[in-house]
């Protein structure tokens, strides 16, 4: 537990609430709303119990870093379609799998074709075990999954493999961060006054492609680590720019993120991907936010390669999923919140993830907080 429990440490997070409270009690403003873009932070904050520590003129959302939470119903119907295909094998990692798209999930189709896997290489070594038979990788998640996804794609064509393909929902976290500002922030009238950005994309990415927000909108950000007292750090971090009238980018999570974040990690997905326009769900297309195979590695593009129709997709009737994702809405505002959808019986992607939302607030709230 070495180098988790100093970040844990119960008195040194009071004292850090307090210097918060401080903080704010000397500011004329009547109020703070700021974003934890990502979902583990998200996760943690509930698990730590550190909204109790902090003052009641703080608020805090939930953004859309939660890769599962985003993933259009779309993408899942379009897996379910490809499991359907006779000698196709999926392989996914398992928070994929309970998440509902428009009629059905992976796990309700009860397929034998259908693999959990941990990594890509695992992916990679089924496709060469079984010659004979396609396999499909679903490749969700940010720019935190994309180096491994874009490794294995290398490996893939280095191999000379031709039964192994990548179905590509991959997402990249700054143009979202823009979306937010400029179209849901406006429209929605959600006054985000600074981001804690995702610490995991940031160590592929690096604190400069958050610049712009600083720039361009005057928005501060910090890029926080995950322990309690790196979040509350974050906090005070933030709320300090924000009451002195100051707008950068700082990181917080020194120890790990790098303002030119990871070269070689960037250098792979470079290689392999290319920026595309990319849906996400409750925020819609948002301009080159999304990952595509360049032209010579299209060849393990499972969308082109089976020529998947474009589904007719349906989302659950009464889900306030999307509205989450963009900081609009809370899941107690949601009337199937902790009633027809829980963990067990997910109606939307947020209650599905360990990452999301909604699973946050039902495991560490209750159903009726």
């Amino acid at each position: 537990m070495k180098y988790m429990t100093e970040f844990r440490d119960k008195e040194l997070a009071r004292g850090l609430a307090q210097r918060i409270s401080s903080l704010l009690d000397g500011s004329a403003s009547g109020g703070y709303t700021i974003m934890e873009v990502c979902g583990t932070h998200t996760m943690n904050i509930f698990r730590y119990g550190l909204k109790g520590l902090l003052p009641a003129n703080l608020r805090l959302l939930s953004g859309p870093g939660c890769p599962v939470c985003v993933t259009p119903t779309s993408y899942i119907d379009q897996a379910i379609t490809l499991a359907h295909v006779p000698g196709v094998i999926i392989c996914t990692f398992g928070d994929m799998l309970k998440v509902p798209g428009s009629e059905s999930s992976l796990e309700r189709l009860a397929l034998g074709n259908v693999k959990v896997v941990y990594s890509t290489a695992d992916a990679l070594s089924m496709a060469e075990a079984n010659p004979d038979k396609k396999v499909v990788f679903l490749g969700v998640g940010f720019e935190t999954t994309a180096p491994t996804i874009a490794a294995s794609v290398l490996e893939a064509d280095r191999k000379g493999l031709g039964n192994y393909f990548v179905l590509c929902s991959h997402k990249t976290m700054p143009q979202v961060m823009r979306s937010l500002v400029e179209d849901v922030g406006a429209r929605c009238n959600v006054p985000l006054q600074g981001f804690i950005c995702p610490a995991h994309v940031s160590t592929i990415i690096g604190s400069r492609p958050y610049e712009f927000l600083a720039r361009e909108f005057g928005i501060p950000c910090v890029i926080a680590g995950f322990e309690p007292l790196d979040i509350l750090h974050g906090i005070y971090m933030l709320l300090g720019q924000i009451v002195r009238g100051e707008a950068r980018v700082e990181i917080q999570y020194s120890r790990v993120v790098r303002p030119e974040g990871n070269p070689r990690a960037q250098a792979v997905i470079e290689e392999v991907f290319e920026p595309c326009d990319a849906e996400w769900r409750g925020i819609g297309v948002v301009p080159m936010s999304g990952l595509g195979l360049r032209g010579r590695y299209q060849r393990f593009d499972a969308a082109l390669h089976f020529s998947i129709p474009a589904p007719k997709t349906r989302e659950p009737k009464g889900c306030l999923c999307g509205d989450m994702l963009r900081g609009v809405k809370t899941p107690p505002d949601c009337p199937l919140f902790g009633r027809a959808c829980t963990p067990s019986h997910p109606v939307g992607p947020c209650m599905v993830s360990s990452e999301g939302t909604c699973a946050a607030w039902f495991k560490y709230q209750g159903e009726s907080k």
